[in-house]
């Protein structure tokens, strides 16, 4: 069997700087540490982290005064800080700074008077976070559809911003809806948009012309790990969507003369030789990486932790 593994695939930097914050957190203060929300979604990440010591909780109720308290690359909400505040709570953020960068946006757009709308999928803790982070009239948007029932002027001043996990291709068709409709109209420069959800997209379209049939590996809460699995399928090529090697079905690749692997951006490298290690167990398999982009970005970790040993006094 030939295997053909996506290039850009896994984890992204926004990822990477949230783990490796929990990890020196545990180091520096030790147990317990708490992070609100799942640090990204990946089970395995979550669990690995959890065996460290580290306790992940939903909300803030319980958690002691002075108590470490991370919050989760997702990002949260005005009230959820104000909250961390009263309760005395000693928090790294671990937001990603492309999400922290929609935050920033957002508010400016606000503060020069525009309705913001926000293009993303409701209940998603990034939009959740968002929302919260914006003054004023903040407006979600899924589709075009709901576009066309916004009860606003279509001269009112707008702007939009996007759920990070959502790619230029993603969002372009509901920008253009907002563009027809609204004639005061402003939003981020495409650079502006997450380059690893971008990236990651580009690569699986370009795996699905090389393939039979494609494996994503990624959590079934992963917002961007499903929207390669669907990407792949809009391509005509089957593709599935697993957590690890155990949930791989024999029937999907045993006609299948090359597989393509790829990965969400939350999802480690591991799961990735996990799968490999199921394929083999069906037979010798011949393995490739995609020619593809290389990706250099690093985000800085915060200031307390730059020494991952240290303790407190």
């Amino acid at each position: 069997m030939q295997v053909i593994l996506a290039q850009p695939r896994g984890f992204c930097a926004g990822v990477v700087r949230a783990i490796e914050i929990v990890d020196r957190a545990l180091l520096k203060y030790g147990t317990p540490v708490f992070i609100r929300h799942e640090i990204v979604h990946n089970k395995h990440v979550v669990d690995g982290l959890r065996r460290k010591g580290a306790h992940f909780t939903e909300s803030l109720d319980g958690i002691p005064p002075h108590s470490v308290t991370i919050f989760s690359a997702h990002g949260v909400s005005r009230e959820v800080e104000a909250e961390a505040r009263d309760r005395q709570l000693h928090v790294l953020d671990a937001t990603c700074p492309m999400v922290a960068k929609i935050h920033h946006q957002g508010r400016q757009y606000a503060a020069s008077g525009r309705t913001v709308i926000l293009i993303g999928h409701a209940g998603h803790p990034e939009v959740e976070g968002t929302l919260g982070q914006i003054p004023g009239k903040v407006i979600l948007v899924q589709n075009e559809a709901e576009v066309a029932l916004l009860d606003l002027p279509d001269d009112a001043p707008v702007a939009y911003v996007t759920q990070t996990t959502l790619s230029v291709d993603d969002t372009r068709n509901v920008i253009a809806a907002l563009n027809k409709r609204f004639s005061n109209l402003i939003g981020p420069e495409t650079r502006d948009i997450c380059y690893a959800t971008q990236s990651r997209q580009i690569a699986v379209r370009k795996l699905a012309k090389l393939v039979d049939v494609i494996v994503v590996m990624g959590a079934s809460n992963s917002s961007n790990s499903n929207r390669l699995r669907e990407i792949g399928a809009e391509s005509g090529v089957p593709s599935y969507l697993i957590a690890d090697g155990s949930e791989l079905d024999p029937a999907w690749v045993r006609d299948a003369q090359v597989v393509g692997i790829t990965a969400g951006a939350s999802a480690p490298e591991a799961m990735v030789e996990d799968v490999l290690a199921a394929l083999r167990r069906f037979g010798p398999v011949d393995i490739s990486t995609m020619d593809g982009e290389i990706e250099h970005a690093e985000f800085r970790l915060p200031a307390e932790l730059a020494d991952p040993v240290s303790t407190v006094d």
